[in-house]
């Protein structure tokens, strides 16, 4: 399983309120499908505030006062993201060991085998707040806790290796935590990286797969999701074919990508 490994490149943003009204956002999941989930148990939530006297930890209380039932919460969108209902076979989470410490990075989550913990900076909060903005820190706080909750019920490529010494068992599980990340209103709308390849994993792979599910399959990241338990060995290839069928090849479906979105200008 993953141990610890940072998030790089989060953008700070704020959504649904005054600061980012004028930006476009990508469409959160829907409350009814949120609400699908409200009795599935996400796991007994474990929050330790392990830095109580620095200022994050005091700034972290304050946007967030009850921090079982704001994790639970999110949890639910993210299991919606995910699966399509309860009865899918989900990966099972009996405790999540959620921290405030007193390091640098951003969040990360480590364990396995139903006991996942997930620490959160209170230095990240720190910078995330310099300019005492509340809104923009708390939608910071849940895009991160958004992406460190996909990996605890995301499930994962079989038959290619894992996180540590496959590339393209990372850059499917960086891709699919920040996918869930931007259909949940994760990120401000100028977030997306322009150019590089899907193997680049995090947002780059993440907003292709929104794309996916925006164009072509509205069920695709629950199906690519799925992939995983039916195409093994797992491949990009393998994963596109299972959740839009055999006509589609992740190179072609890439390049229309990128065309779409005006990163490369098709040729004549």
């Amino acid at each position: 399983m993953k141990t610890h490994y940072f998030i790089a490149g989060m953008v700070l943003g704020l959504i649904g309120m005054s600061a980012c009204g004028n930006q476009k956002q990508t469409q959160e999941t829907p409350v009814e499908a949120v609400a699908t989930w409200d009795n599935y148990p996400v796991g007994h939530i474990v929050f330790d505030d392990q830095a109580p006297q620095t200022e994050g930890s005091k700034i972290y209380h304050r946007i967030v006062t009850d921090p079982q039932s704001y994790i639970a919460e999110q949890a639910r969108a993210v299991l919606a993201t995910l699966y399509d209902s309860p009865n899918d076979s989900i990966v099972p989470v009996d405790t999540i060991h959620y921290s405030l410490e007193d390091i640098d990075g951003i969040s990360a989550k480590g364990g396995g085998n139903g006991v996942v913990s997930i620490f959160y900076s209170t230095r990240h909060i720190e910078k995330s707040f310099a300019q005492n903005d509340t809104a923009k820190l708390f939608f910071e706080t849940r895009g991160v806790l958004l992406h460190e909750l996909t990996h605890a019920y995301q499930l994962e490529p079989q038959g290619i290796g894992n996180y540590g010494n496959s590339r393209v068992f990372w850059a499917f599980i960086e891709g699919m935590a920040d996918a869930v990340r931007v259909a949940n209103g994760g990120f401000t709308a100028d977030a997306r990286p322009k150019g590089g390849n899907y193997m680049d994993g995090y947002r780059t792979a993440g907003y292709f797969f929104v794309w996916l599910r925006d164009n072509k399959d509205k069920e695709f990241l629950r199906k690519f999701n799925r992939s995983t338990l039916e195409v093994v060995p797992w491949s990009f290839n393998g994963g596109i074919k299972y959740a839009l069928g055999d006509q589609y090849d992740i190179d072609e479906l890439w390049h229309e990508y990128q065309v779409a979105v005006s990163d490369i200008q098709e040729t004549k």
